[in-house]
């Protein structure tokens, strides 16, 4: 057991030591309660979203049901590449195609925000900026080199990236980001936008486990029944214990 439990632990470390590198991240503040908000992220991830990424683990019907989206506003509006209500969100884009285009195949998005983090995709879709020297035209601070382009630019508009010298640990002097700014505005404004990637993170945490929303439904009914089954036992051991006191 000791043996097992000494390279689980360096493993923990290491990835805490991983975690704590790089930029800040930002608070998504995700909330499953919010109705509007996983409604607004569902017709933005299919919108902007599913045209490069898969959600293969995620059905048309259990986005409807789970919602409160009717089932044919989500075949009219949300349903682009098949018209089966009980079909998975795939994408049309051919593996061979993507992989010629973007040299990667882009990934499924049904788990992402359990395998990344909501605050990590938060902070990833609000950090491209122009960068000439890729492919696509932008670089992302959260994700450098990241083959995916800016899907939200003309939401966000284009930021440009604000560099300041430092020395590292050598002695050299490095370009360090600084800050991001604005551009070129987009259609949005910046509360706006962050409000539309927020409903997107909210969705796609929604969608990495949607028995969350059941869960939340249940335990609001259990807590209920353990307060009046409180209330119960109380006043039953008053009335076993009255003949002892």
């Amino acid at each position: 057991m000791r043996r097992l439990i000494t390279p689980i632990l360096a493993l923990v470390v290491a990835h805490g030591a991983w975690a704590n590198e790089g930029p800040a991240l930002q608070d998504a503040n995700v909330d499953l309660r919010d109705t509007a908000s996983l409604q607004r992220g569902a017709k933005f991830f299919v919108n902007y979203c599913v045209s490069c990424h898969s959600a293969s683990f995620m059905r048309y019907n259990r986005v409807a049901k789970d919602l409160g989206i009717p089932e044919k506003a989500v075949a009219t509006d949300m349903m682009f590449t098949t018209d089966k209500i009980g079909e998975t969100m795939q994408v049309a884009m051919k593996p061979a195609d993507a992989e010629n285009w973007f040299g990667v195949v882009p990934p499924d998005l049904s788990v992402i925000a359990r395998a990344r983090g909501a605050d990590w995709i938060y902070t990833f879709l609000q950090s491209f900026y122009l960068d000439p020297s890729r492919p696509t035209g932008v670089n992302n601070v959260v994700f450098p080199s990241a083959a995916m382009p800016h899907v939200l630019w003309e939401l966000q508009g284009v930021q440009r990236a604000v560099f300041k010298k430092e020395k590292n640990a050598e002695g050299k002097e490095v370009d360090v980001l600084e800050r991001l700014e604005t551009a070129v505005p987009g259609r949005l404004t910046d509360a706006e936008y962050k409000q539309t990637v927020h409903d997107i993170v909210n969705f796609m945490v929604y969608m990495g486990e949607p028995a969350k929303l059941v869960r939340y439904k249940v335990g609001a009914w259990v807590i209920a029944y353990l307060l009046v089954l409180l209330v119960a036992v109380y006043a039953m051991k008053k009335d076993y214990w009255k003949d002892v006191h």
